[in-house]
């Protein structure tokens, strides 16, 4: 029996803007959609952002080096976007996974969308709305931990209680 085929995606992550307690999830939400084949995130390493080495081997995500030449302007985010057009015209993925709550990414995601690539936002609540909408599929980072983190609870209080899973 032949397995099917998984829709690859590039998962394209802001460190300037999301913080590493989301790994985890961003993963496991994606295992939903496809196969995550490339996985990069894009920040200026030389500035503490909460992203550590041992993360990033964990999940096997490429650090994308960005440093900010000047005060105030979006070096990483240009890195992230030139990255997403190199893979969009290379035809190696069937979708990206844009993971940031900056709304500099809306046109991105909506030329990506205009090219037949499946785009899945993740953010946090703070997320303007018109890169959520730009988005086939846009969710939470917050909503998703906090499920994650309840569903836990309620395991380990039910195992607990019981002493085994019913």
């Amino acid at each position: 029996m032949i397995e099917e085929e998984k829709n690859q995606f590039a998962v394209l992550i802001d460190a300037d803007n999301i913080s590493p307690k989301y790994a985890p999830i961003i993963f496991q939400e994606l295992e939903a959609y496809g196969f995550p084949s490339c996985r990069r995130i894009y920040g200026n390493w030389s500035k503490a952002n909460g992203w550590n080495e041992e993360l990033l081997l964990e999940y096997s995500i490429i650090p994308v080096q960005q440093f900010s030449y000047t005060s105030g302007k979006n070096a990483t985010d240009m890195a992230m976007v030139i990255d997403a057009m190199d893979l969009l015209y290379g035809k190696k993925v069937d979708g990206f996974c844009i993971v940031t709550s900056d709304s500099d990414f809306t046109k991105l995601a909506s030329r990506l969308r205009e090219s037949g690539k499946t785009v899945i936002g993740m953010g946090e609540g703070k997320t303007p709305s018109p890169f959520r909408k730009a988005c086939d599929i846009f969710t939470e980072l917050e909503l998703l931990l906090e499920d994650n983190t309840m569903g836990k609870e309620e395991r380990n209080t039910h195992s607990h209680a019981s002493g085994k899973w019913q």
